[in-house]
């Protein structure tokens, strides 16, 4: 705090001043309860809206909730009370209720909005209580018009609309809006609601578009057209004739006035007015210092964190995060392949496997990206073998936001699951594997004549379970002794669109890799994070290896008399899971599991704000849409400045 005398090091006299590192925040509180501020936080600028008023029976729209912007000192955990919309009126004689005041405690002090006036009903005039004035004020009733309305507070809203009077088509005024007042009703029906205010300027990202208090649209009693709500919430009023629906009730959360009720001519009803929206609260934690600061107060506010430091909250970024993919099963039996690495993405790919976007960022924060790299394959125990009985490996994450919190400001994709190979080979043989998809399995010992051998009873399983899934599992393995053949198949590895393939009954050569999902984030739609193929052996002959899965999954093994060819690795920067071996025990290169493809992370924000990458094999590119792309193929930083 400044000092109230000068001092020797320079101090100022003045006012007392405050501090405030809040960084922006907004938070936006639709239920009583409480706000949590930042430990630096001093100060916020919050948008206080009350609950709508209720709808007139045959009668004016509701005035909208009070909206207040205002700001004050505030630290800690703050009580926000949030106001209810008033009841849509039931009596010809008396308004509608009034909406209840939304609210602040914080420093000692309350600070608050006031509700919407409820709107008049056919036979009242202004309200002697004052239900029918508020943060906007109330529709005026037709009896008594045009004249009597509900007036609006200071600042925080605007009037009702007049009624029209007592004669054809005996229309009521809309209630008003944060932003405008109630329309009059007219010959041609009951007034529309006053317009709400937008706050989006100040508080970006806020529900319903940042738009509020709107308010609720007259009734009408003989034949006319339907009022309008306010934007921002306000309720449509109804016209005759009515089949008996009341007034439309204001939207929840945004303080919009209620709709005026109509009338039913037969048998003749006055119909209810529509219940007014509950309020809400936005808060904007403030990262500021005003007035004139002596440097022992600047100083004293640095040490103790609430020096601002010119940061400030980003809007939503959208993300695709892929995983490596995991090595393919060594031989000595058919490798399974390796499962495609975790994906996760929102706002492009596929509906169903959209997440949610990437919130509470800030400005001159350095955020860590890193690209995970695709698992090794497996070797069997050959000593000729490039590393004798080596066994497969998972893929390693793929991570946006290291240090984070997981799905707010953080988002993990887990690697690809190893695929299983080995089961005769004398190193350790070894299971698929679970990861953000599963390894595909090996195939189950050969021991008899006519009977199948499967491997384990599934391949590895997409660990762990995500929302939406990051992946499916891999497939199973299988051996088929069927004289003079022999079919040994390793199971697909799962894909991040589909499980993996198992090996088939009979001498068919199955076990393809799961699919992977295409994904436009960069404007151009590109598959990711297919499972890789599982090996075969099939005796007599040569067939084709089980295919990888569409997203960069490798190409099983495949080996028969004929000798047949390797299995092939994941593609790089795709997720894919490397192909399995085919199930000779001697060193080959048909004998070795393939690694699978390193991952990917790719993000894009609005070029509104400016991105700064690192290191320079990363790459920021322009997309459609007014958008940018920052794309890493390896771990890196990316940082943004407004």
């Amino acid at each position: 705090m400044a000092s109230a005398s000068g001092s020797a090091n320079g101090g100022i006299i003045g006012k007392i001043n405050n501090a405030s590192f809040g960084k922006g925040v907004i938070t936006s509180t639709t239920s009583t309860g409480c706000v949590t501020l930042g430990a630096g936080t001093r100060a916020i600028n919050a948008a206080l809206i009350s609950g709508g008023g209720g709808g007139g029976r045959n009668g004016g729209g509701g005035g909208a909730g009070g909206l207040l912007t205002k700001e004050f000192n505030a630290q800690g955990t703050i009580p926000v009370t949030i106001g209810g919309g008033g009841a849509g009126g039931t009596d010809t004689c008396a308004p509608a209720s009034k909406g209840d005041a939304s609210s602040i405690v914080a420093c000692g002090s309350t600070h608050s909005s006031e509700g919407g006036g409820g709107g008049q009903s056919q036979n009242a005039g202004n309200d002697p209580a004052g239900q029918d004035d508020g943060g906007s004020g109330g529709g005026g009733g037709y009896v008594n018009g045009p004249g009597p309305k509900g007036c609006g507070t200071a600042c925080q809203g605007n009037p009702g609309g007049t009624g029209m009077g007592a004669s054809p088509p005996y229309s009521s005024g809309g209630g008003g809006g944060a932003g405008a007042v109630g329309s009059d009703g007219a010959p041609g029906g009951g007034g529309n609601g006053g317009a709400g205010s937008d706050i989006s300027p100040t508080f970006p990202g806020t529900p319903n578009s940042g738009v509020y208090a709107g308010g609720g649209g007259g009734g009408t009693r003989t034949p006319g057209s339907a009022s309008s709500g306010g934007p921002g919430g306000g309720g449509d009023g109804t016209a005759s004739p009515s089949p008996g629906a009341a007034g439309c009730a204001g939207t929840a959360n945004t303080g919009g006035g209620g709709g005026g009720g109509g009338y039913r001519p037969s048998p003749g009803l006055s119909i209810p007015g529509g219940n007014g929206g509950k309020g809400i609260v936005v808060t904007k934690e403030l990262n500021s210092a005003s007035g004139v600061w002596s440097m022992q107060s600047q100083f004293q506010n640095q040490t103790a964190g609430t020096w601002p430091d010119g940061t400030s909250v980003l809007g939503d970024i959208d993300y695709m995060v892929v995983a490596g993919g995991g090595g393919g099963g060594k031989g000595c039996g058919a490798g399974g392949g390796g499962g495609a690495g975790g994906y996760r993405a929102s706002g492009y790919g596929p509906a169903p496997r959209q997440g949610t976007a990437v919130s509470g960022l800030f400005t001159k924060t350095s955020y860590t990206v890193t690209v995970g790299g695709g698992g090794i394959g497996g070797s069997p125990a050959s000593p000729c073998s490039p590393v004798p009985g080596q066994v497969s490996t998972a893929g390693e994450d793929s991570i946006f936001g290291v240090g984070g919190v997981e799905g707010s400001t953080m988002i993990t994709a887990s690697g690809g699951g190893r695929g299983g190979g080995g089961p005769n080979d004398p190193s350790p043989s070894q299971q698929g594997g679970d990861g953000g998809s599963g390894g595909g399995n090996t195939n189950g010992p050969f021991t008899g004549s006519g009977t199948y051998y499967y491997g384990p009873p599934a391949g590895g399983a997409s660990s762990p379970v995500t929302s939406p899934v990051q992946g499916f599992a891999g497939g199973i393995g299988q051996t088929v002794y069927n004289p003079p053949g022999t079919n040994m198949q390793g199971g697909g590895g799962g894909g991040a669109g589909a499980a993996g393939t198992s090996g088939a009954a009979g001498l068919s050569a199955c076990g393809a890799g799961g699919a992977g999902l295409g994904n436009a984030i960069t404007g151009a739609c590109v598959a990711y994070a297919g499972g890789g193929g599982g090996g075969l052996q099939r005796w007599p002959g040569t067939y084709a290896g089980a295919p990888g899965g569409t997203g960069g999954g490798g190409k099983g093994s495949n080996k028969g008399d004929g000798g047949g060819t390797p299995a092939v690795t994941g593609t790089v920067n795709t997720g894919g899971g490397g192909g399995g071996a085919s199930a000779g025990c001697s060193y080959s290169e048909g004998h070795l599991g393939k690694s699978g493809g390193s991952g990917i992370v790719i993000l894009r924000y609005p070029t509104s704000i400016t991105g700064t990458i690192a290191p320079g094999t990363n790459v920021i590119a322009c997309a459609p849409c007014s958008s940018k792309t920052a794309k890493f193929t390896v771990t890196g930083t990316i940082s943004w400045t407004k």
